[in-house]
């Protein structure tokens, strides 16, 4: 999972980049980006690590410019090398920039047909260099010096025809201005917004809108699924359908997990999506558990906390915060390498042995992926002091890898993979277990947007919308995610130059 922004504002926009950006880290830990365009000349930082950590002001000094776009990065299929820090480059035509967040599940076809057919070259494993030559093939191909809003929007309807995947993507042209444009299924989110200044109308795109928030852009409105939004450095805004027949399916563990639930995306405000989760379970609770004597419901910190405090409430129980969270410890899902996720989580969380000591606890966590985390927290709760450790997931089973930009872990490493609940229940060592209905996730993130019909929701039932998924497909993802290839490429990109990244000490 990624996060994008870009801004055609009239004064210079870095800093908003970074405000933006730092807003958004929570999409991404791994590496981040800014590119601005001054005098027809890009200007780029990007580098490995945290918003913070990346640019310092002698960096943002350099990256003057009235429009740019930015980019957190967090890695799925990729390394995690510098290499694949975004925004990438490519000098024809005109000089395109571009960010991405998402996955192109067709990416070894596409490859191979810009080296055979196009004669561009990929410098890095990243889908997103991919996206970003073929944007600038179409682009190329319509042959016109200068480009008019239909030829970018004609351009970008030919990337739908020939790109498979997830893709929310904002790009600057050279001499034209910003392009941002969404995939026909609109999985990955993205929003756009204005504000009203002396010199005019200011225009910014972002994953979410809370980046929006934090600028001090007005929402407008979401991107719709395969739209393409246009607008020039002078401020001119355009927008097109460029689908042919798009079909609104965004991702719903954006809801589950991976959004700030301040953020209002597709409609949905992920906050209330959130106490809609804890609504639905704590009544399939009540239903299910109603001879289980729970003395206290305790979230694990902090994505659940909203849908805990719901099921408090309709369970008429107290609740507690039993763990604290130590803030300057990421968040553990979304690291690379187990290794540094089982040591991350005693660094993130330590239990207040008050809340647990003699007491039958229900933990409650947005949703279980490999278990160990769950595993270690319940061992921490039980070393408290706990008579009981009951367990509750916001989210379904989570059975199948997901390929569409979220790094969920090899299939073997699915702790729902090929295991029925008592087996969960047992390996991650909770006295009792209970998973949210797939029916009721649904129902709790629709209720606010009825005119979605259905969410991506394929890591619960293996169901892909972009329907190109087989098992070939999802072997060769298998052998890039396990863990143990992951951590060997990911030593092997350090003594790859980066070619790509401007901004060194």
């Amino acid at each position: 999972m990624c996060g994008i922004v870009g801004i055609v504002g009239n004064t210079p926009v870095s800093q908003y980049l970074y405000d933006g950006l730092t807003v958004l880290q929570h999409r991404g830990q791994d590496a981040a980006g800014i590119v601005t365009i001054q005098n027809n000349t890009f200007r780029l930082r990007k580098g490995n690590g945290l918003v913070k950590d990346v640019f310092h002001t002698r960096h943002m000094l350099r990256l003057q410019g009235n429009i740019g776009i930015g980019h957190i990065r967090y890695p799925t299929a990729g390394t995690s090398s510098s290499s694949e820090a975004q925004p990438f480059y490519a000098n024809s035509p005109f000089g395109i920039s571009l960010a991405h967040n998402g996955n192109l599940t067709n990416a070894e076809e596409l490859k191979e047909w810009l080296y055979k057919e196009a004669c561009r070259h990929v410098n890095t494993t990243s889908d997103s260099e991919l996206l970003l030559n073929i944007l600038g093939h179409e682009l190329q191909s319509i042959g016109n010096f200068t480009l008019t809003p239909d030829d970018i929007f004609t351009a970008i309807a030919n990337v739908h025809q020939r790109v498979r995947g997830a893709y929310a993507t904002v790009a600057l042209v050279i001499g034209n201005g910003m392009v941002a444009f969404r995939d026909p299924n609109g999985i990955r989110p993205l929003v756009f917004g204005k504000r009203e200044s002396e010199k005019g109308t200011e225009y910014m795109v972002a994953s979410e809108t809370v980046a929006l928030d934090a600028c001090d852009f007005e929402f407008v409105r979401d991107v719709a699924p395969g739209e393409a939004i246009y607008i020039t450095e002078n401020g001119q805004f355009f927008s097109k359908q460029c689908a042919e027949n798009p079909r609104f399916s965004p991702c719903i563990f954006e809801y589950v997990y991976f959004a700030r639930p301040d953020s209002t995306m597709d409609k949905i405000s992920v906050y209330a999506s959130r106490v809609e989760m804890g609504k639905k379970l704590g009544a399939k609770i009540k239903q299910e558990w109603a001879d289980e004597d729970i003395d206290v419901v305790i979230p694990i910190p902090e994505t659940s906390c909203d849908t805990a405090l719901q099921i408090a409430q309709t369970l008429d129980l107290p609740y507690r915060q039993g763990f604290v969270k130590n803030r300057y410890i990421g968040r553990t899902f979304i690291m690379p390498g187990q290794e540094q996720r089982k040591k991350s989580v005693r660094q993130k969380l330590n239990a207040i042995g008050a809340e647990f000591a003699g007491k039958n606890v229900l933990l409650v966590d947005d949703s279980i992926v490999r278990g160990t985390t769950s595993e270690q927290i319940i061992d921490m709760a039980r070393a408290s002091g706990a008579k009981k450790v009951y367990f509750a997931s916001a989210a379904p089973e989570i059975r199948f890898p997901n390929v569409y930009g979220i790094d969920m872990p090899s299939a073997t490493e699915l702790i729902a993979h090929g295991r029925e609940l008592d087996d969960i229940c047992d390996l991650i060592g909770a006295d009792k277990l209970i998973f949210q209905t797939i029916e009721d996730l649904v129902s709790a993130v629709s209720v606010a947007n009825p005119d979605i019909k259905a969410f991506e929701t394929s890591v619960f039932n293996g169901q892909y919308v972009t329907q190109d998924i087989d098992q070939g497909y999802l072997e060769r993802l298998d052998a890039l995610r396990n863990n143990e290839t992951k951590e060997t490429s990911d030593k092997n990109a350090d003594s790859i130059i980066d070619m790509h990244n401007e901004g060194a000490e």
